[in-house]
């Protein structure tokens, strides 16, 4: 039977690729990727040979028709994101929103996602948080950050490094200098850090030294 399998790829360290994930992608008739060019190097690493197709937010909705036809015609597809496990903050939802109302099976793969090791990293409390992604870049931003002034769950939000200090500025205005905040940059990668501290404090530390890399910044709630 045909199935679609959504398959987490490591967010940096090659070694956290699972022997599960890897014979999918072996086994799969089609691999949608992101990044054809990204998820290249990672499958000539894994010597996987399996067709790939491009699949991101600029396409997705064009093509989940056609995915949808291949699935029905019998074929095994596994979908990849250029890092982590699809759907979260990437492509991914979509095509298993129309899967699961066509009576598709999809079989989501335990594995590497950027906010789970940063929210235990924390320190902060972890059996109920929220997350949320990427906030708001113009319209809607100060709406956001004014929901999320009264959340009382620990939060977690995707950034980049251009916007880091400027987020972290917002979290003094709107949640007060004195919140605890822990800033993990470039997980399981050669310059890993994990800043922690007050919303002030972590603040002041990136202003003087300027954020690189994938970055996920962790909240304690009000």
């Amino acid at each position: 039977m045909s199935k679609l399998f959504i398959v987490p790829t490591p967010i940096g360290n090659l070694e956290d690729m699972t022997f599960r994930a890897i014979r999918v992608l072996k086994e799969a008739d089609l691999i949608l990727a992101e990044d054809t060019r990204t998820s290249g190097k990672l499958l000539k690493h894994f010597e996987i040979n399996t067709h790939m197709q491009s699949h991101h937010m600029h396409n997705e909705h064009k093509t989940v028709e056609s995915v949808l036809q291949k699935l029905k015609g019998g074929q095994t597809i596994a979908l990849i994101s250029d890092a982590g496990t699809p759907a979260i903050s990437d492509p991914g939802f979509l095509l298993t929103r129309a899967c699961v109302k066509e009576g598709i099976e999809v079989d989501c793969l335990p594995g590497a996602t950027a906010f789970v090791p940063a929210l235990v990293n924390s320190g902060l409390p972890n059996d109920k948080f929220v997350f949320e992604g990427f906030l708001p870049v113009k319209k809607g931003r100060q709406t956001r950050f004014k929901l999320l002034a009264e959340e009382t769950r620990t939060m977690i939000i995707y950034e980049s490094p251009h916007k880091l200090v400027k987020t972290l500025g917002h979290f003094c205005e709107y949640f007060g200098e004195e919140r605890q905040v822990s800033v993990s940059r470039e997980l399981t990668k050669l310059y890993e850090e994990t800043i922690r501290g007050t919303a002030k404090e972590v603040l002041t530390y990136f202003e003087n030294k300027s954020p690189k890399g994938e970055i996920v910044v962790v909240v304690a709630g009000k």
